[in-house]
């Protein structure tokens, strides 16, 4: 090879000549597979992948003039790593991403270690169309010369490097526009960094940044500026000039005060200035909906050397943040900031508590007697205790609960419902957003009990004095509502709600093209049922009718008095004034009202029928396998708009039939799914009667369970095929035999709904009792009795579900590297031996230790076994109910261990404010 021609040096010739024979040594090991695909060129993963490509650009391949895209370890010999390099401005001249990360090997705790390049080759700046470079986890100390030389370059990711400073010749990248060097060791920044007028994106958290430049204002283009966990003890004014900043995170610093002018950037959704020392923020900031200000000592300044003798020192906040297998917390009369490991949030402010007190907290599945929902409600979280319950605190404590967006927003509002006095109430609710999908709502409450998060038509309340007034609704201005003087003699609270009609519902039901209907009015008070003096209640005519043109005889003023389902015609009963838009009647007591257009004339039963219409979802059932696990099964129940986007994500891992045919269910129905022909339930699981797991269906939560499923058939003569079947209501004593008779039965009483094929494949090999028998498992039990145990057979369960994903498990549960190598060597024949050596010598070292389970449902969790963890989730919960109900059996347990009873939590209609 002509070295000399193509500008290399003598010895990276000799280096690519002896990287010929070495490649083709591992390519004939390895089988050779395809590293170059299309315009890509992966070598990262791959050993002696500098070897491979000089190898590859030796052979003079020409597919390597059209590569873009290319990966090398950062974990090379460097000297080799330098070589290929200096190569590629000749062998790759249309590259435009370059990735040279380190980081794929491990330390023997499991820690990424940073790969060996420490520079780059000068002759690297002739990448002219590189645009992407990623020196991530790498040993860089100082930038490389020729990095701010690629003018093209819109996007260099420096994290986890070495880096004490970065150079002024950065500002030469013009067209940059994202940069991220995260954990680092950055003190100060260049001033040239206010020049990269296009740079969008700059990401230098985790590194020791005190100050500011002021030609940081300079960043016009600037949406996102991430400075958090440096040692930044003041910001500089020219911050406010950022004119295009969206996102702003400060937060883990040392700043004492941030400019006033942050709250005029007209573009700023989310500042986030927790963990700092912030004692005087600016007003416009300090009630911002966008700001996070928890963990700073709010409240003026705390006395430093130069105060005067005697004053008092202001004991900063404390701040909680619980890990999963804590329950309970101390709360002291300094106050606390908590954050569960659930994700709620709650600010006990100082002086709330007169002595200390011990808070509880649970998160419970939503179920009906659990979730009180009016009518036209949904939920949109799961239920949370707090206890002690009914304890009034000396000030309202700050509550955070999380929850999913509603689609659907339109007149509707967003509401935390809780449980005072034995009845179900809504709090004073606002919303703070954080991220696109994730909310927050926030409320202020006196004293703790049962706490959710709701969505319920928009309420509009007003109080109602003996002189009378006017209570409009604030979504359909046309809906009134009008009190006249000595309508009451006390004064008493009023609401009404609105649910809105679609235009299609009443004419499809009824079959009737010309049928309308107006809003849906629900009324309710405070006080006597009735009133002293009719009050008038205005609505509007129905879409398309007017007061000239209408036929007196087709419009029917409908009536439903709860707890009732039928709907009255109370027509004859009222007199109706109509307008060109409106028509008014009057009433002496309040419930719901609607009024129709049509020709029909018994129009009760066929309005009972639209009512419930409008409450119904229309949803799909699916049963998937997990592909390599076929005996995990996931059962879901989805609204009918998110079948397809959610089956593109999970047709990934698993596979199944085709969803079921589209049915009808209303917010909080119960269902269950019960699996038959051969096929089995293999879990002791609270949710699970007699092998069939139940279901209640929430509109805006998952719906999703996922079983592991077994059969008395011998799978090793033949697979087994089965089937689960989804049946309305809650458990029978006996499910329907003949689902074929029950499938003929789908009227308005069925009890079936769908029935989805499983197959449980032949096994292949012998795996008889004897396998893995030369493994001695220890009895022993992982946990305590409140909180729940793992037997040994719990364990075994876990461990025959991990399958290849433990030797992540076993690194998330804190076993060293060399350790897993071990293993794999004296069970290298056997997986199960593997899996269960690893998770039963783990188990005993834990034995008496507090947290373990925590630790293990954790470790599932941080390696994507989300599934395996609900199951020990699962377990433990049926452990904790089984214990705290033998504690009640004994009368040891206090009175409010249980969730609301029955009678204090029956739906109701749309809970009062």
């Amino acid at each position: 090879m002509a070295a000399e021609a193509e500008g290399l040096e003598p010895e990276t010739a000799a280096v690519e000549d002896a990287a010929g024979d070495a490649t083709d040594a591992v390519d004939a090991r390895l089988g050779a597979p395809p590293l170059l695909v299309g315009n890509r060129l992966s070598l990262d993963l791959y050993p002696r992948g500098c070897h491979r490509l000089l190898h590859l650009c030796a052979q003079q391949v020409r597919q390597l003039l059209e590569v873009e895209f290319l990966q090398l370890s950062g974990h090379e010999d460097p000297q080799l790593l330098q070589a290929t390099l200096a190569r590629l401005p000749w062998s790759l001249p249309r590259l435009r991403s370059l990735v040279l990360k380190g980081g794929q090997h491990r330390d023997a705790l499991g820690a990424c270690l940073r790969g060996s390049l420490a520079t780059l080759p000068a002759s690297l700046s002739g990448l002219a169309h590189l645009a992407h470079l990623d020196l991530s986890f790498n040993s860089l100390e100082t930038l490389p010369a020729c990095v701010p030389q690629l003018c093209g370059l819109d996007a260099l990711l420096l994290s986890h490097n070495c880096l004490s400073e970065l150079p002024e010749a950065l500002g030469a990248l013009a067209a940059l526009t994202f940069l991220a060097a995260t954990h680092n060791r950055l003190q100060t920044l260049p001033a040239a960094l206010g020049s990269l007028s296009s740079l969008q994106r700059l990401d230098l958290s985790e590194n020791l940044l005190d100050a500011l430049p002021p030609e940081i204002g300079g960043l016009s283009s600037l949406a996102e500026l991430n400075l958090a966990s440096n040692q930044l003890q003041g910001l500089p004014a020219s911050l406010a000039g950022l004119r295009s900043l969206r996102l702003l995170v400060l937060h883990s610093n040392l700043l004492a005060s941030v400019p006033a002018g942050l709250a005029r950037l007209p573009l700023l959704a989310r500042l986030d200035l927790r963990d700092n020392q912030l004692r005087d923020v600016p007003p416009e900031l300090l009630n911002a909906p966008f700001v996070r200000l928890q963990g700073n000592p709010l409240g003026g300044p705390s006395p430093g050397p130069h105060s005067p003798p005697g004053t008092p020192v202001v004991p900063e906040m404390p701040r909680l943040l619980l890990t999963s297998d804590l329950d309970s917390f101390a709360v002291t009369p300094l106050g606390c900031s908590v954050t569960l490991a659930c994700g709620v949030r709650l600010q006990f402010p100082v002086g709330a508590t007169a002595t200390p007190v011990t808070i509880r907290y649970r998160l419970w599945l939503p179920e009906p007697r659990l979730v009180p929902l009016g009518p036209h409600d949904s939920l949109l979280s799961g239920v949370l205790e707090l206890q002690p319950h009914g304890v009034a605190f000396q000030k309202d404590v700050g509550l955070w609960l999380l929850f999913v967006p509603p689609r659907a927003r339109r007149c509707r509002e967003v509401v935390v419902r809780t449980l005072s006095d034995n009845s179900w109430s809504d709090l004073e609710t606002h919303l703070e957003e954080e991220a696109p999908k994730r909310l927050w709502a926030r409320c202020q409450v006196p004293h703790f009990s049962w706490f959710l998060v709701v969505s319920r038509p928009v309420s509009d309340a007003c109080l109602v004095p003996p002189e009378g007034t006017l209570l409009c609704s604030s979504g359909h201005p046309g809906v009134k509502v009008t009190f006249p003087p000595g309508a009451t003699e006390e004064p008493r609270h009023a609401r009404m709600q609105v649910v809105r009609v679609g235009s299609r519902e009443l004419p499809a039901l009824l079959g009737e093209p010309e049928a309308a209907a107006s809003p849906l009015l629900y009324l309710s008070q405070s006080g006597p049922p009735s009133f002293l003096r009719p009050v008038t209640v205005q609505l509007p005519l129905p879409p398309g009718v007017t007061g000239l043109s209408l036929d007196r005889s087709h419009l029917h003023l409908l009536y439903r008095a709860p707890p009732a389902a039928t709907w009255d015609d109370i027509t004859a009963q009222v007199a109706l004034e109509l307008t060109h838009l409106y028509a008014r009647f009057q009433v002496t007591h309040f419930s719901w009202y609607w009024l129709w257009y049509t020709t029909k004339t018994c129009v009760g039963g066929l309005a009972r029928k639209a009512w419930e219409r409008l409450r119904l979802h229309r949803v799909s059932l699916i049963a998937l396998q997990r592909r390599r696990d076929p005996e995990q099964v996931l059962l879901q129940c989805l609204p009918r708009n998110k079948v397809d986007s959610t089956l593109r994500r999970l047709l990934e891992r698993y596979r199944g039939p085709e969803p079921s045919e589209t049915v009808e269910m209303f917010e909080g129905e119960k269902f269950f799914a019960a699996f038959e022909r051969g096929i089995n339930v293999d879990a002791d699981r609270p949710d699970c009667v007699e092998g069939r797991v139940c279901f209640v269906f929430y509109s805006h939560l998952k719906n999703l369970k996922e079983v592991y499923v077994t059969t008395t058939l011998d799978r090793r003569a033949q697979a087994v095929r089965g089937q689960v079947s989804f049946y309305r209501g809650e458990v029978p004593e006996e499910v329907p035999e003949e689902a074929e008779a029950a499938r003929q039965k789908r009227g308005a009483d069925a009890l079936w709904m769908a029935t989805l094929p499983l197959k449980l494949p032949r096994l292949r090999g012998s795996k008889g009792p004897g396998q893995g028998a030369g493994l001695s498992l220890a009895p022993l039990n992982l946990g305590d009795a409140e909180t729940g145990f793992l037997t040994q057979s719990n364990l075994l369960n876990v461990a025959g579900r991990l399958g290849p994903d433990w030797p992540a498990v076993a690194l998330h549960l804190g076993l060293p590297y060399r350790e897993l190598q071990r293993i794999r060597h004296e069970f290298r024949d056997d997986l199960d031996g593997q899996i269960r050596h690893m998770l039963f010598s783990w188990a005993e070292r834990q034995a008496g230790q507090p947290g373990a389970v925590g630790l293990l449902v954790e470790a599932l969790e941080q390696s994507d076994r989300r599934d395996v963890a609900e199951e020990v989730r699962a377990v433990l919960e049926l452990g904790r109910r089984k214990y705290q109900e033998g504690i009640q059996r004994t009368s040891l347990a206090p009175g409010d261990l249980g969730p609301p009873g029955s009678s204090a939590s029956r739906s109701p209609e749309p809970a009062q404010t």
